[in-house]
């Protein structure tokens, strides 16, 4: 039977699951590893979250999210960002940096890199990676001002890589003709602090922030990814991140159950 052992299951993929109930039917179904996000975790309560999560056996891959460094108390909210991923046991803290908040673009990006410049102590303190997730540049206005892998690899260069890291998510990496090479760079570097899955398809809804798909279902060569990543050095969790409206009306269960086949069939297929 192929391995569920790099398997993750991002609470985003089942948006409408409580966290106590995820929780218990990831560990019943084999699965170790879960990508919480911060809201769903503070409406359970953060330290029942982080109990409900250990005494299930389970790991935390990452915590979602930190960044939108475009907002009045962006640097309150990281801090609490950072400490609550170190009181989940998460060792990474994705950030989403945001969008352009009222700056012309090249000082929005100049801005992010002056928020890692602050966050880093306190990351490093609390024994927390922070990681820049590129974002597709249709969402560079809103939600992410750096588009590319190869921005956001420049972002985590100045620090040590213990410290930042990158995100590949291949819903906003897998247009990139420079993908493959910036791939190697990234591992090379000891820079992939973690990788996610999702598929592209057409055409895209209305608010294309749900426009991802389960493995499979649309046009990413997924297998290629996930040779690309661990040939790079990456050996860690395997997150399944989708955010779509239709799926989200299906039962927990059903939504980890088809997950888990899609990761088999579309994401690991030769294991």
């Amino acid at each position: 039977m192929r391995s569920l052992a790099r398997f993750s299951f991002n609470q985003a993929t089942a948006n409408n699951w409580a966290l106590a109930e995820l929780v218990d039917g990831c560990a019943a179904a084999g699965v170790g590893s879960v990508g919480l996000w911060r809201a769903p975790v503070l409406d359970h309560g953060l330290a029942r979250a982080a109990k409900r999560v250990r005494d299930a056996g389970l790991s935390v891959s990452s915590l979602c999210r930190g960044g939108f460094f475009t907002a009045a108390d962006w640097l309150d909210d990281n801090r609490r960002a950072i400490d609550e991923a170190a009181t989940l046991g998460a060792p990474v803290l994705v950030l989403v940096v945001g969008g352009l908040g009222g700056r012309a673009l090249d000082d929005a990006r100049a801005h992010v890199a002056t928020a890692l410049d602050t966050l880093v102590p306190h990351a490093r303190a609390a024994g927390v990676r922070l990681a820049v997730e590129p974002m597709h540049p249709m969402y560079c206005a809103d939600r992410g001002v750096v588009s590319t892998l190869a921005a956001a690899l420049d972002l985590a260069a100045r620090y040590p890589s213990r410290d930042v890291g990158v995100v590949i998510d291949t819903y906003h990496v897998w247009w990139d003709e420079k993908v493959w090479s910036l791939i190697a760079e990234a591992g090379a570097a000891d820079r992939i602090a973690g990788y996610q899955v999702a598929d592209w398809v057409t055409p895209l809804p209305e608010g294309v922030l749900l426009g991802r798909a389960l493995p499979g279902a649309g046009h990413i060569e997924i297998p290629r990814y996930t040779q690309a990543v661990t040939a790079a050095g990456y050996t860690g969790p395997i997150e399944v991140e989708v955010f779509n409206a239709d799926l989200w009306t299906r039962p927990g269960p059903d939504i980890l159950a088809d997950t888990i086949a899609a990761y088999l069939s579309h994401v690991v297929p030769n294991e």
